[in-house]
C-alpha cells in the first residue's frame, strides 16, 4: 500500500479526494523522527516543507500543491520525481492580474486616499497623475479622472495554462492581445522571446506570466524599460527575480512606467526597501493564488495524478523525471 505524507494542517474532509487504498501520513510542521513514506504533499510554505523533509525516506514521489516547485529539486535531489499543480492556481492569479490592471487604470490607490481624507476637492489630483503618467499629455475637458481598459494593447509574457485563464478574462474588454514564450508558435500566434525588445514599444499593458528559469531571470531590465512606452502599465504575477528591481525602482522614480506587482526580489520585501515607496506602484504580498478554493483544487490534482502512479500511468505535471 502506497503511503502518502501530507501536512497535518490540512483540513482531514478535503482529503476525501485521495484514491482509495493509500494510507494517508499527517506530517507535522515540528516533526522530529524518521517518517517512511512513498509519496510527499509537501506543505505549501517551503521553510515547514524543508524542516519535514529532513526526516521522511524512502520518498519517490513529490506532488506539489504549487505551481512553482524551484526550491524542490534542490532539497530532494535528481532520483525524486516531481509533480507540480498545473492549473491550481488559474482562476485565482488571473482574477487577481485583471484587478490590479482595473485597480492602476482606475486610479483607487489614489481615491482611497481621497475616501481616507474625506475631501471631494482633491478628485483634481487623479488629472494631475494622468498627465504625470503620460507625460504631459494634452489636458482633457471635462478632466480625465480614470483610465479605461478596454481596446488597450496588451503583452502577454508567458502563454501556459493561467495565461490562457488571463486572455479569457480580458476578451470582454477587447483589448489588442500578443503573445510571448520561449518558441514561437502558430496557433494562437505566439512570438518567441527573441522578438520581446521589438514587441515592448507598442505595449500599453505588459503582463509577466512566465516560470523563473535561468533564461528568464532579470527578462526585464534597464533596456526593457527603456523601451516601454511612456505610462505603460508592468502586471508582474510570474516571479520577483523575472524582474531587475534596480531597474524597476529606477524607472519608476524617472515616471516612465507603473506597475503592479504580487511578487518582488527579494521575499519577502523588507520594510525598509526603496520599491515600497516608489510612485504609480501596486503592491500586494505575494497572495495572488491565496483564495479558500487553492486547496481543494491542488488537492484534486494531486488526487489524479496520485492515482496514474498507482496504475503505472504516465503522469501529467512532471517537472522532473527521476534520474535512472
Amino acid at each position: 500500500m502506497l503511503r502518502v505524507g501530507y501536512p497535518a494542517n490540512i483540513e482531514a474532509a478535503l482529503l476525501s479526494v485521495m484514491p482509495s487504498g493509500i494510507e494517508l501520513v499527517p506530517l507535522t510542521d515540528g516533526l522530529d523522527h524518521d517518517v517512511n513514506v512513498d509519496v510527499w504533499i509537501p506543505d505549501p510554505f517551503s521553510s515547514r516543507a524543508q524542516r519535514v523533509w529532513a526526516h521522511l525516506r524512502g520518498v519517490r514521489l513529490v506532488l506539489a500543491l504549487l505551481a512553482g516547485t524551484e526550491w524542490i529539486p534542490g532539497v530532494v535531489g535528481p532520483h525524486v520525481t516531481i509533480c507540480n499543480a498545473r492549473g491550481a492556481h488559474n482562476i485565482s492569479t488571473a482574477e487577481w492580474t485583471i484587478s490590479a490592471i482595473l485597480t492602476s487604470l482606475k486610479y483607487f490607490p489614489l481615491y482611497l486616499d481621497i475616501q481616507a481624507s474625506g475631501d471631494w476637492r482633491r478628485r483634481s489630483e487623479a488629472a494631475a497623475q494622468y498627465e504625470r503618467i503620460h507625460g504631459g499629455a494634452a489636458r482633457f475637458y471635462p478632466p480625465a479622472l480614470l483610465e479605461e481598459l478596454t481596446g488597450k494593447k496588451v503583452l502577454m509574457v508567458g502563454y501556459g495554462s493561467i495565461g490562457k485563464e488571463i486572455e479569457r478574462m480580458l476578451a470582454p474588454f477587447h483589448v489588442q492581445m500578443r503573445r510571448v514564450t520561449r518558441t514561437a508558435r502558430t496557433e494562437p500566434p505566439v512570438h518567441p522571446v527573441a522578438e520581446l525588445d521589438n514587441l515592448l514599444p507598442e505595449a500599453e499593458i505588459v503582463i509577466l506570466i512566465l516560470p523563473l528559469t535561468a533564461e528568464s531571470r532579470g527578462l526585464i531590465g534597464t533596456r526593457q524599460f527603456s523601451l516601454m512606452q511612456q505610462g505603460a502599465l508592468l502586471v508582474n504575477a510570474a516571479r520577483g527575480p523575472v524582474v531587475d528591481t534596480d531597474a524597476l525602482v529606477a524607472a519608476l522614480q524617472a515616471g516612465k512606467i507603473r506597475a503592479a506587482l504580487d511578487v518582488t526580489d527579494p521575499e519577502p520585501l523588507p520594510r525598509e526597501h526603496p520599491l515600497w515607496h516608489c510612485p504609480n506602484l501596486l503592491i500586494t504580498p505575494h497572495i495572488g493564488g491565496s483564495s479558500p478554493q487553492f486547496t481543494p483544487r491542488a488537492l484534486k490534482i494531486a488526487a489524479e495524478e496520485l492515482q496514474r502512479y498507482r496504475n503505472g500511468e504516465p503522469l501529467q505535471n512532471v517537472v522532473q523525471a527521476a534520474a535512472i
